[in-house]
């Protein structure tokens, strides 16, 4: 059902300290959009139960329906939060052809159903649940809302990533919008400009939405307060299963719906893996093929799931996929609870 992999420091940090909450100080929650639906029930296990009690600094980084996640997680009650994101995006229904202004509209009432009453000032106020979310800031034609041109700027793109991915510093910088006190560490070799700034009141909530807003399916968020002008799209788009190094000291646990790990939006079709380096301290949990053979279509949800399918079996399909979900949360507590982590393979086998 559950597959676990970790790099070689991570299983020797493991199998001389056991798997425990305390190891890790970094968590990720990459893109995909409804294929987080396969993760919902060990996410609410995770921060319902495993990281209950937890009394040091965890980072939360995410991009996309990732910072969507790890907004729910830094909340007073991220079970609560995490039900509500659930439930929101579950019954999100658009009109035929919709047009990005009311796929954004959806998405600006899934940031109320995230954030509830007081959501914002929690993950501002949390001591211990750091959340951070990334953002890709555009330059050039993907900056443009007119969707030829963002097209030509996205095939430019697709071309400079494949030769090279250093090159779509040229189209974009990674903005981290961030716990006040975050002690996260990060170094990328490609070189792509990096901005970190601090949550506030006036900027919390776009950058959240920014960090999922889709190019050409979505508008972009312009002019994020307290920031530089320009503007902001999808976090995805540069770190979509991310490919840099996380340098605190502590391992990173990062549950995602696939062990294909795809460095960025553009790396998707392409045979290029993320670097092994990057995952030495890392804890790799997903679901197994032969989990995702036994869910409805024997497949995992998708956003194609939108045009193919009507609203009621579309809702039908995911709720299933989120009750199957428990069968994954319950393995990690399996694993948890009696310690067996001959279960735990070495990442090396999925990079190398």
């Amino acid at each position: 059902m559950l597959e676990i992999y970790a790099g070689n420091t991570a299983l020797k940090t493991i199998q001389e300290k056991g798997f425990s909450p305390e190891l890790f100080t970094s968590f990720l929650g990459a893109s995909g959009g409804p294929k987080w639906f396969t993760l919902y029930a060990l996410d609410k296990y995770m921060f319902g139960e495993f990281f209950k009690n937890q009394q040091q600094a965890l980072n939360l980084i995410g991009s996309s329906v990732g910072a969507f996640r790890t907004a729910c997680f830094a909340q007073k009650d991220p079970v609560a939060a995490i039900e509500r994101l659930a439930k929101n995006y579950r019954e999100i229904t658009y009109s035929d052809k919709a047009k990005p202004e009311e796929v954004s509209t959806k998405a600006v009432e899934m940031m109320d159903a995230i954030f509830g009453e007081s959501g914002e000032q929690e993950i501002i106020d949390n001591p211990h649940f750091k959340a951070h979310f990334i953002v890709a800031k555009c330059k050039g034609l993907v900056a443009s809302e007119n969707k030829f041109l963002q097209g030509v700027g996205l095939a430019k793109s697709y071309l400079n990533n494949r030769i090279s991915r250093p090159l779509l510093k040229s189209q974009y910088e990674r903005f981290i919008f961030q716990s006040n006190n975050s002690d996260l560490q990060l170094n990328d070799p490609d070189n792509i400009a990096t901005t970190r700034l601090p949550f506030s009141t006036a900027n919390i909530r776009s950058a959240l939405l920014a960090s999922g807003s889709i190019p050409i399916v979505m508008e972009g968020i312009s002019n994020i307060k307290n920031s530089p002008k320009g503007m902001y799209r999808d976090g995805g788009i540069v770190d979509y299963h991310f490919d840099f190094e996380i340098k605190n000291t502590g391992l990173t646990l990062y549950p995602n719906f696939s062990s294909t790990l795809k460095a960025g939006w553009f790396d998707k079709r392409l045979s290029r893996k993320v670097r092994m380096k990057h995952y030495e301290n890392t804890v790799l949990v997903c679901p197994s093929a032969k989990f995702i053979a036994t869910l409805p279509h024997e497949k995992i949800p998708d956003r194609n799931d939108f045009v193919v399918m009507k609203r009621e079996q579309r809702m039908a399909y995911w709720q299933q996929v989120m009750k199957e979900s428990e069968k994954l949360a319950e393995a990690f507590d399996q694993l948890y609870q009696t310690q067996d982590i001959n279960r735990i393979k070495n990442i090396r086998q999925l990079l190398v």
